[in-house]
């Protein structure tokens, strides 16, 4: 079975192939255009995957990804590609000033429909950090000010921005996602038969 991912950013492309390629080898990307839902970022993902199903009449993998400040419960969360377009890394920055509280979580929600009559399968990864000045490449959304924990559950010491890919990928809410998904696809053989 060929499992189409849908999206049309190359670096979240390359991120996927990076950790899915060794279960997913035929997994091929296509942009679509899909409506942009409001919500719960289940309910998002669960929407742009059911839609995506029915355009591309075959098995989707999608993805939404949130950033959530804690001293704001949550927010921006799905919505903080239109806060990053409007705000920039500045803008965000300044809207945690009045508090204490930098602490953030990245939260990445893959759906998978196998067809477009199923319910879509969800897979939910965190991971905790905090928002800081924006450092690194300004190459790939948010990643220069998100300062993600290390592997300890410490602060870490580097932006996603800033960190070599391979130990982005290997911690990152992304990651985390998707190993959700690749355990998912070793135990339903089914779908490669």
């Amino acid at each position: 079975m060929v499992i189409t991912f849908v999206t049309g950013n190359k670096n979240k492309l390359a991120e996927v192939q990076a950790i899915l390629g060794d279960v997913l080898p035929s997994l091929r990307s296509e942009a679509v255009d899909l409506p942009e839902y409001q919500g719960e970022a289940e309910d998002i993902t669960k929407e742009k995957a059911t839609f995506a199903a029915q355009r591309i009449n075959g098995p989707v993998l999608v993805e939404d990804t949130s950033l959530c400040f804690n001293a704001l419960h949550g927010l921006p969360g799905p919505y903080i590609k239109w806060f990053l377009d409007k705000l920039g890394h500045d803008g965000l920055n300044k809207m945690l000033a009045a508090y204490d509280d930098k602490t953030a979580y990245a939260q990445c929600t893959f759906a998978f429909c196998a067809k477009p009559s199923d319910i879509p399968i969800i897979f939910t990864g965190r991971c905790p950090g905090r928002i800081v000045p924006a450092r690194g490449p300004n190459t790939f959304g948010w990643d220069p000010i998100f300062q993600p924990d290390n592997e300890l559950g410490q602060p870490g010491d580097k932006t996603f921005a800033e960190m070599d890919k391979s130990i982005k990928n290997r911690i990152s809410h992304r990651s985390r996602s998707l190993q959700l998904v690749k355990d998912y696809f070793a135990t339903h053989p089914e779908y490669f038969s």
